[in-house]
This record gives C-alpha cells, sequence and structure tokens, in this order.
C-alpha cells in the first residue's frame, strides 16, 4: 500500500473559461479570449466558449459529482473578467456571488476550495495598456486579487495568483497561438516578468484580507539531453533556464537567473533593464507559500543554431525508439515526475509542493453500455500516484494532487477534439457521464493511495515541445 498523509488533498481541477460558458451572463465583461476565438483559424474546427460545460449554470451538478467521487478539493478559477469587467475600477457583485455561493457549497460538503486567480482569461479592456506588455496590468490585477480576498478571503485556505506564467509568455506573447495573439519576443519577455510582479504585489495586498496559503503555479517541464554529447548537455540546461529556472528562482529564490538573462537579451538584442526594474526582483521573492507544480511530460533537448524561427541554441527533438504517449503524441513519463518533484525539493527547500495539474488527453468515448471505459487514464493516473508515492518517500513535501481534468473541456486553441476530463461531456447536451477512471481515481482517494505499488512506466514531448 502506498502511504499519503492523512491531510493529502486529493482533488480534481478545471478553468472558468474552459467550462463556465455564459459570457453575458450577470454583467461579465469580454476577456481575451473571447476576442481571441473569433479570430479565423485561431481555434481547431472553429468552435468558442460560449456554452463549453455550461457550468456556469451547472456548477451544482459538477459539485455533486466531486462529492459522489469522495474528491477532497476542487482546484477551479475566477473569470477575472467576471470580477472586474472593464479590468479596473468596479468590481462586480454579480461575480462574486456566483463564486461565493460555489465556495460556499463546497465548504458545506467538506471540499476543500482551491481558487486561481488568473487562468489566462485577462478583461479585454487591458488591451488598451498592451494586456501583459503593459506595466499598468500589475496593478490591475491587484485590484482584482483583493477584490477576490476581501470578500471570499474568509474561507479560501488555498489560492494561486497565476497559472502557467511560461504559457502565458509564449503563447499568448512570443508566438501568438493563444489570446491576446501577439508575436513579440522582446514583449513577451515582458509580459512574462508582469505577470511574476503581479503575484508578489498580489500577495502583499491580499495578506490582510485572507489567512490562506498563497501560491503560483508552474507548469514546470524537466528538460533532458537527447544524447550525452557536452552541446546537448548545454542545451538541456538553457531549455531548463528558459522554462523553468526563469521563473522558479525569482519566485523561490532572489531573482532571474544569470545564464538566462544573457540567452534573453542576445536574443531580443539589448538589456532587460527597462524591463525588470530595481525592487522588481525584491517584490517577487519570498511571496510562495507554496508552489503549484503542472507536469504532463519532459523535454528532450538537441544543441541548435539560432535563426530566424529559433531565438535560442537548442531545440525539441523528442524520444527515439517506442515511447508511450497521449493521443496528442504527449510522452508519458511518470518516473520525470518522480525525479522533478526531488530536483525541485533539494534545489528549493522548504517550500510545500502541490500538483496542480496532471493528466492526459484520451479520447473514449461511451460505448454500448453508455459507459466510457477510459483504461489509458487509469493507467496513466495510477502510474503518476505511484511516482508521487516514491517522491513522498524520498522526503519531498508533497501536499495534495489536483487531476486535469475534472471535465472534458474546451482546451483553448485546440478546441474540443482533446479530452482530459475524468468526466465525460456531451457538448450537444451537456450530458455527464462518469468514466472509469474517475471510478478508480475515487478509490484512490478513498484509500489514501495504490492498493498495490505500481512503478511508474517510463519514456510520454509535450505539444509544446516543438515551440520552445
Amino acid at each position: 500500500m502506498t502511504s499519503f498523509p492523512d491531510a493529502f488533498l486529493w482533488g480534481a481541477a478545471t478553468s472558468a473559461y474552459q467550462i463556465e460558458g455564459s459570457p453575458d451572463a450577470d454583467g461579465r465583461g469580454r476577456s481575451v479570449w473571447d476576442s481571441f476565438v473569433e479570430r479565423p483559424g485561431a481555434v481547431e474546427g472553429g468552435g468558442d466558449a460560449r456554452i463549453a460545460c455550461d457550468s456556469y449554470r451547472r456548477w451544482q451538478d459538477d459539485i455533486d459529482i466531486l462529492s459522489e467521487l469522495g474528491i477532497k478539493a476542487y482546484r477551479f478559477s475566477l473569470a477575472w473578467s467576471r470580477i472586474m469587467p472593464d479590468g479596473r475600477g468596479r468590481a462586480n457583485p454579480h461575480g462574486l456571488d456566483h463564486y461565493d455561493r460555489m465556495i460556499d457549497e463546497l465548504r458545506r460538503r467538506g471540499i476543500e476550495p482551491i481558487v486561481t486567480l488568473n487562468h489566462w482569461d485577462m478583461p479585454e479592456a487591458l488591451l488598451a495598456d498592451g494586456g501583459w506588455i503593459g506595466r499598468g496590468s500589475v496593478d490591475a490585477f491587484v485590484e482584482y486579487a483583493v477584490a477576490a480576498s476581501d470578500r471570499l478571503g474568509d474561507r479560501v485556505d488555498w489560492w494561486i495568483t497565476q497559472n502557467e506564467p511560461w504559457i502565458i509568455q509564449l503563447l499568448g506573447y512570443q508566438l501568438g497561438l493563444h489570446a491576446p495573439g501577439i508575436r513579440d519576443l522582446r514583449g513577451a519577455v515582458t509580459a512574462g516578468h508582469h505577470v511574476l510582479l503581479a503575484h508578489g504585489k498580489a500577495v502583499d495586498a491580499m495578506r490582510s484580507s485572507t489567512s490562506g496559503r498563497i501560491g503560483a503555479a508552474l507548469n514546470l517541464l524537466p528538460c533532458v539531453p537527447a544524447t550525452a554529447s557536452a552541446e546537448d548537455a548545454a542545451a538541456a540546461w538553457g531549455s531548463d533556464g528558459y522554462v523553468n529556472r526563469w521563473f522558479l528562482d525569482p519566485l523561490l529564490r532572489d531573482g532571474y537567473p544569470d545564464d538566462m538573462r544573457a540567452h534573453w537579451e542576445r536574443a531580443t538584442g539589448a538589456p532587460l533593464d527597462d524591463v525588470i526594474r530595481p525592487g522588481d526582483e525584491a517584490a517577487i521573492a519570498g511571496r510562495s507559500d507554496f508552489l503549484g507544480i503542472n507536469f504532463y511530460t519532459h523535454r528532450v533537448m538537441a544543441a541548435a543554431e539560432p535563426g530566424p524561427d529559433r531565438p535560442f541554441p537548442w531545440q525539441v527533438v523528442g524520444s527515439t525508439g517506442e515511447v508511450e504517449r497521449t493521443d496528442e503524441g504527449t510522452e508519458i513519463v511518470p518516473d520525470a515526475l518522480r525525479d522533478l518533484l526531488i530536483r525541485v525539493h533539494r534545489d528549493y527547500p522548504g517550500v510545500p509542493l502541490m500538483i496542480t495539474e496532471n493528466g492526459a488527453i484520451s479520447g473514449d468515448s461511451p460505448t454500448h453500455d453508455g459507459q466510457v471505459h477510459d483504461v489509458r487514464r487509469t493507467r496513466y493516473l495510477r502510474a503518476h500516484v505511484a511516482a508521487m508515492a516514491e517522491a513522498l518517500e524520498a522526503g519531498v513535501p508533497l501536499v495534495g494532487y489536483t487531476h486535469w481534468s475534472l471535465l472534458d473541456n474546451f482546451e483553448w486553441a485546440l478546441g474540443y477534439r482533446p479530452r482530459f476530463g475524468l468526466v465525460y461531456v456531451d457538448f450537444r447536451t451537456g450530458e455527464r457521464i462518469i468514466k472509469d477512471s474517475a471510478r478508480d481515481y475515487a478509490r484512490i482517494v478513498r484509500d489514501g493511495g495504490l492498493a498495490a505499488p505500481e512503478r511508474a512506466r517510463g519514456p510520454q514531448v509535450d505539444s509544446l515541445g516543438a515551440f520552445g
């Protein structure tokens, strides 16, 4: 029997834009994603999130499912544009009322709310100042965070300020593949810095209205060399700086790593002194009560010459040989999760860790019996739970796991094709069907771990790997 602490938070996760729908309800303002999905070709299949899982109206159904499965925690996000429709100045009481009711019901059912403030749905009005490129975004986020914590902070013990700053920076502002669809290398590093600065300043501002623990969630990708060559080892270390250390070091140490700063300054052709201003790093550091880790896969790296479409001297090449993969081609590497947790604990000791996302795309649909027999997701989940158990045995202070995702949902630019959910959603009718993987996960939650140890399965590249 694998052993997890009695207080371990076994949960599931969603985000507001991906499940809520109802974009015009109760005074919600437009978000950057509302405009982005209207661009021809921006979303696979041309879909949008006007309905999604209809969870703004059916949130009680979703909590019923959590309760039926015995899940102990629910990580969800507040829709920023529901609470600050104009980006600044006026908090919308109807949006706050909605989340107030949700949190009260979760508490009534004994389910711990884990609240994310920014899961990528910045109010569109803030694009007038450049979105996250504009420094005014920091103050706007602080206003929003204070409005949320003033209203909800007495009942929320876990807050996540920012979800995946690297993805905001990379896909939103460097490659333009996510909202707001900007392609600007220097703008991207500026946006990423402002996301972190907003975290630090929001934490300070929230302290007076909540005693909850506050952190950020980073999507961490272990970077491994493709060969034993010194060149590929340097590429892997550089990629680690780009994806991981550029965010870990300022949050959990005292500033950005020098080697990656040099890479950014060479790639953008100018120093970053006007971006990272005096006092900024001190305002970010030391403001994380815990670290959320979103883990899906690793990056296999090789040295490469920089060029017009490659700002840094490395490239993702993927594993060679036969490798287990998700339906999206993502390499499945649960051993890498164990090693990542041990590495983060070693390099940044004393910081509690929470797996805030982990999951797989598997397109299983209902069969003749009306059920979804998603054997591969069950195997994936069990292998990653086993990896977490091994990390705990190695002394890692792991406090929780929220599987991505509770529901099949709107998967951003990939539309509705990829299915991550423990629960199948028929997007025509809104019907929810609890998958076999969810039933198995419920047993893991009930038992506090796996009934029998399972070895993590070896070599799974994230579809994002090609963009790095």
